[in-house]
């Protein structure tokens, strides 16, 4: 058997986790060892198992196993086949110690021998802060709920009339004869002061007074004194064709960015910084300054970019709009010249 686990290259080990034998049972049957087993029944189970592990006949095995080990099967009844025999039970009639034969009984743990001297300290600590902090809170909680009367001299009484005026009684006399301001009364139709009045005032058979008449001027004159500068010219980029068109400001913020179709505009915010463009399809995107078209922004259907919104950089920089170069723009001037007409009222009979 050793022989042919040598073969299979299995060590004792291996034979014990797959067989599920103790490794000193599968040693004592290679080696013909009956002592080691504690009950000599099982042997013949063990040998078996293990010939039939290693691929050999179980019976040729078991048997070639007991002529080297003078081994016999016993009987499931006798004493061999239950291990080794125990140790003789002395006769009751022998004569005992009384001492030996007494036996003791363990005696019964009191309630508190498991009860340590250091946690009946802690728990004492730990009662005594509840209770320390209970009435301090019930304290607090008395001390916010108390009312104190300040006592006073005299005794309080109940007010019956709390006008001072109430039996204040004046004659009608009194009133009629007393001082006081008259009550305006309202008009049905308000009184209108034309603003012409000085000026209408003057008469051409009076002789005229040159500072009657700067006066009465003056006086007539409606117009506020002009406080603030005139506004600057602004720009409006205006777009022949559909472009696509971006506003940004000198620190690149982005104001402006839409694809602008035919005919539409863009008027660009007067800042301190002026804005800079940058426009596809930029021959057909314009500039409207003072009323004038200049422009366009590039030829072609090329893009512009970081073109200076500043009205006297464009003046310089384009040339005004040649109509004959391109149609489109013609027909929008001429659009806005049509509609730009006043129509003349009908006479009425």
């Amino acid at each position: 058997m050793r022989g042919e686990r040598a073969t299979l290259g299995k060590s004792l080990l291996d034979v014990q986790r797959e067989l599920k034998i103790k490794a000193s049972y599968i040693a004592a049957i290679e080696n013909a060892d009956v002592s080691a087993f504690e009950t000599p029944g099982f042997v013949a189970g063990y040998v078996r198992s293990y010939a039939r592990y290693l691929g050999m006949d179980p019976d040729e095995a078991f048997a070639r196993f007991c002529r080297e080990a003078n081994f016999e099967v016993a009987h499931g009844m006798s004493a061999a086949a239950s291990g080794p025999a125990t140790k003789p039970v002395r006769a009751v009639s022998e004569p005992r110690d009384p001492f030996v034969q007494a036996t003791f009984v363990p005696r019964s743990e009191s309630l508190f021998a498991r009860v340590e001297p250091g946690a009946v300290g802690s728990f004492a600590v730990l009662i005594a802060l509840i209770g320390a902090l209970g009435y301090g809170g019930w304290s607090v909680l008395q001390e916010v709920q108390r009312v104190q009367l300040a006592p006073v001299n005299e005794a309080p009484s109940v007010v019956a009339d709390i006008d001072p005026l109430g039996n204040v009684k004046v004659a009608p006399e009194q009133v009629a004869s007393a001082d006081l301001p008259a009550r305006a009364e309202a008009l049905e139709v308000p009184v209108m002061v034309p603003r012409d009045g000085p000026i209408a005032a003057i008469t051409p058979e009076v002789a005229v007074d040159a500072n009657a008449v700067e006066q009465a001027v003056a006086e007539a004159t409606t117009d506020d004194p002009q406080v603030v500068a005139d506004a600057a010219p602004l720009v409006e980029i205006l777009a022949i064709r559909s472009s696509w068109v971006r506003v940004s400001g000198a620190d690149g913020t982005v104001l402006f960015e839409k694809i602008l179709d035919a005919g539409e505009a863009y008027t660009v915010p007067a800042l301190a910084q002026a804005p800079v463009l940058r426009a596809g399809n930029s021959g057909s995107v314009y500039f409207k300054l003072n009323g004038k078209i200049y422009g366009p922004a590039s030829p072609g259907a090329s893009v512009v970019k970081n073109l200076s919104l500043d009205v006297a950089a464009l003046e310089q920089a384009f040339q005004p709009a040649d109509l004959n170069a391109d149609a489109d723009l013609a027909e929008y001037v001429a659009q806005a010249t049509q509609l730009a007409v006043p129509v003349e009222a009908e006479p009425q009979n």
